[in-house]
């Protein structure tokens, strides 16, 4: 267990930049109230042009121990602070505090954004010049940048769902346990590295927060293109977003927080979708099978129109109350561990594309029918010729995801056609097929917008159902199999053999008056 009285250690990382007239002075400002930790401070120089390493090499009365390290080759500004953090894992400090050698953002401030991550209260600090009212132009933010933070900021609060003063202060505290958990070195060199960072603590849901500091500008050399700069950043923010909806992917922002829970299936409640059909063609009091049952979420909705569920799954759920029986089953495995004959409907709702051969898997089905009921089968899948997936292959993209029509455990795509192929070829009659919306309220939320976007989806299916489908939902009954069949000729043939018996007994006995 970790020693409670030790002192946090704290990396004082300043990344430098043709800083040679400020670099002494800003670490002249570093209050000697970070000796409260075992504070060290590491400068990287990112191969100057003047004689910034030396400037910072002759420094001597800084109060703390002193590293200073120089880019034989320029990294970039998110370059930079990659091989920063990567030496603040590796020499596992517990806190690193992002400075910048232009002296732009107060060292004096450094304790106030220091403390919320070393007392454990936060993953990540952020020092807002927009928290104070009029603060930033009042220290001579130029007019255009403070106009220009604020759009950006609003644009991206909405994209992201987060209600941040600003996303563009450079100045910022981490906790170095929250580094190792997300692929910073997957982010860009450029400018846009902040942007990028922040995102994947908000995907992971750590704990960010805002301290308030003052705005200096100053005669250092902004090295931003501005234009460039808001492209990037609203480009990677809209990019995130689009994650969510599973069209684009990107695997820097494929971010799970430890001990929280991301459900990679979601229910689908409240609009038109797999499961709301799929109950509604379940009739009351029925014997399901919920093949792939995940959290249950199906059984919960068919326990209340009196149906026993029995659940199937490689990993079993979390809350099995509505389940009359779960059975853990790798479905890859070959064969079927029930009889499909003893139920009356048969769920495989999102889960062919994810199995090795499904075409083994539904002649599996099939076959291990000798029961008396039906077993109609209920599935869905992703319609791969889906509008935006072929927009996507239009513009040379096939991004696999985490969740959608193209989700990284997939091992199979399908149309209309092959998914209908699929079971008739396996011996079942199609009985129904329908095109689902894309899960506008899972993406959006639920609310006015989502659903009047899921009912517009709805009518263009009309249109051409191949074309406006994000999904493809089928209903089939099998056909008998011939084991079963030639088990009920044999038994025709013996009724029929005993009957021509019985009557030729019958022929052959007078009848006595």
């Amino acid at each position: 267990m970790e020693n409670a009285g030790r002192k946090k250690r704290v990396l004082i990382f300043i990344v430098a930049y043709n800083a040679e007239l400020t670099i002494q002075n800003v670490l002249e400002r570093i209050p000697p109230e970070m000796a409260e930790y075992e504070s060290h401070i590491l400068i990287i120089d990112d191969s100057s042009d003047d004689r910034t390493f030396e400037q910072a090499s002759e420094f001597q009365s800084a109060g703390f121990p002193l590293t200073v390290l120089v880019n034989p080759i320029n990294q970039g500004y998110g370059g930079n602070q990659k091989i920063g953090f990567h030496y603040a894992i590796e020499e596992n400090y517990d806190v690193v505090v992002l400075l910048h050698g232009d002296g732009q953002y107060a060292p004096e401030r450094m304790p106030d954004l220091v403390k919320p991550v070393a007392d454990g209260e936060a993953d990540f600090v952020m020092g807002s010049r927009m928290l104070s009212r009029g603060g930033a132009l009042a220290g001579g933010m130029p007019l255009y940048k403070f106009v220009g933070n604020k759009i950006l900021t609003g644009i991206q609060n909405r994209l992201l769902h987060a209600d941040l003063s600003e996303f563009h202060s450079g100045y910022r505290v981490y906790s170095v346990d929250v580094l190792r958990q997300i692929p910073f070195d997957r982010n860009t060199n450029d400018f846009h590295f902040d942007t990028e960072i922040i995102i994947q603590l908000l995907r992971g849901g750590y704990r960010i927060r805002e301290v308030p500091i003052p705005t200096y500008y100053g005669e250092e050399i902004c090295r931003v293109n501005g234009l460039k700069y808001a492209f990037h950043v609203v480009k990677v923010s809209m990019l995130s977003r689009t994650q969510d909806w599973g069209i684009f992917y990107e695997r820097k922002f494929d971010v799970k927080a430890p001990n929280k829970l991301n459900p990679l299936y979601q229910a689908k409640w409240g609009f038109e979708s797999p499961h709301t059909l799929a109950v509604s063609r379940v009739a009351p009091g029925s014997k399901v099978v919920d093949i792939g049952c995940a959290a249950g979420y199906m059984a919960h909705a068919l326990r209340e129109k009196k149906c026993e569920i029995t659940g199937i799954d490689q990993f079993p759920p979390d809350d099995k109350r509505d389940l009359r029986e779960f059975i853990q089953f790798d479905l890859n495995a070959g064969g079927f561990p029930l009889d499909v004959g003893a139920f009356d409907y048969i769920l495989l709702l999102d889960i062919i594309e994810h199995l090795r051969s499904p075409e083994a898997f539904v002649d599996d089905l099939r076959t291990s029918r000798t029961g008396v009921r039906k077993g109609a089968v209920i599935a869905s899948t992703g319609n791969i010729a889906f509008l935006f997936t072929r927009m996507m292959l239009a513009m040379g993209y096939f991004h696999y995801g985490s969740r959608g029509i193209l989700d990284l455990t997939h091992t199979r795509l399908f149309t209309f056609a092959t998914f209908t192929e699929l079971f008739e070829q396996a011996g079942y009659r199609v009985i129904e097929v329908r095109g689902v919306p894309a899960p506008f309220p899972l993406a959006l939320g639920k609310n006015w917008l989502s659903l009047l976007m899921v009912k517009i989806n709805r009518a263009l299916i009309r249109i051409s159902k191949s074309l406006f489908s994000y999904q493809i939902f089928v209903m089939a009954e099998p056909l008998p199999s011939l084991p079963w069949l030639l088990e009920r000729a044999v038994q025709a043939t013996g009724k029929r053999k005993a009957g021509e018996e019985w009557r030729e007994h019958h022929r052959a006995t007078p009848v006595r008056k």
